[in-house]
């Protein structure tokens, strides 16, 4: 039995991880500020760390201004590889996105990006698990994309997943071998950006219109066609919109 240390394990998709771990007798330990674990001050990092055999990183910047989520990506890595270098561990396991090394200009994907390299670079055995976007992110890409009372996004391409199978993907990781190396994964779906939204938005019965918009910006960028989409050899999983969205009612 592995002792696997979770960084966000109060999240999302940290306590999907979590749960999954410890279901195949795995010793999983959730790690976050409520538990008294800061990777950006290093409180409680130590501690939490010693005799761990994996860290997994599912954690995330409060801010997605551009100096903040750099920031905290930057400090908080090299705190845990520091920390996971002195606890002797044997696997590094990080979350992160596709696209991050494609050509964009999207602030968040350039802090990933930072902080895949600090973990190629620390010498530690690793694996890094890129994601497509969320089906979770459909509310929060709409509240961020209105104008003149519609939601305006482009038609880039994407191929979105469900964050339980992305769960299952970065447990399965965790419990394996390192990779010294990157694993991309995705839904079993092809669809655009404005599509995602337009069909969220319709089963919950929001009336907004979704306008496609080759113009509109995605989080404050402008996306090429296929920058989100994942490369050959991708993992796909299976669960499809239309069956993610009747599982999961918008939270009152």
């Amino acid at each position: 039995m592995a002792r696997i240390v979770v960084i966000g394990g109060s999240g999302l998709i940290g306590s999907k991880v979590v749960a999954k771990l410890a279901a195949h007798g795995q010793e999983a330990v959730p790690a976050s500020p409520s538990s008294g674990v800061n990777t950006i001050t290093g409180e409680g990092l130590a501690d939490v760390l010693r005799g761990a055999d994996v860290v997994v990183d599912v954690s995330n910047s409060p801010s997605f201004a551009p100096d903040d989520v750099m920031r905290f990506f930057t400090t908080s890595t090299n705190n845990l590889v520091a920390g996971a270098r002195d606890a002797g561990v044997g696997h590094y396991v990080a979350l992160t996105i596709v696209g991050t090394d494609r050509p964009n200009d999207i602030a968040y994907f350039a802090a990933k990006a930072a902080q895949e390299r600090l973990i190629r670079e620390s010498g530690l055995p690793y694996s890094l698990v890129h994601a497509t976007q969320f089906f979770e992110f459909i509310g929060g890409i709409a509240e961020v994309s209105g104008k003149d009372g519609a939601i305006h996004l482009p038609g880039t391409l994407m191929q979105p997943i469900a964050a339980e199978d992305v769960a299952t993907a970065v447990a399965r990781t965790a419990a394996g071998d390192p990779l010294d190396g990157d694993i991309e994964i995705a839904g079993p779906e092809v669809m655009g950006l404005d599509e995602l939204v337009r069909r969220g938005l319709a089963f919950r019965g929001d009336a907004r219109e979704v306008v496609t918009d080759p113009e509109a910006p995605y989080f404050g960028a402008r996306m090429q066609e296929r920058t989100l989409m994942p490369i050959d050899g991708v993992q796909v999983f299976a669960t499809t919109l239309d069956e993610w969205l009747p599982a999961n009612p918008p939270r009152s």
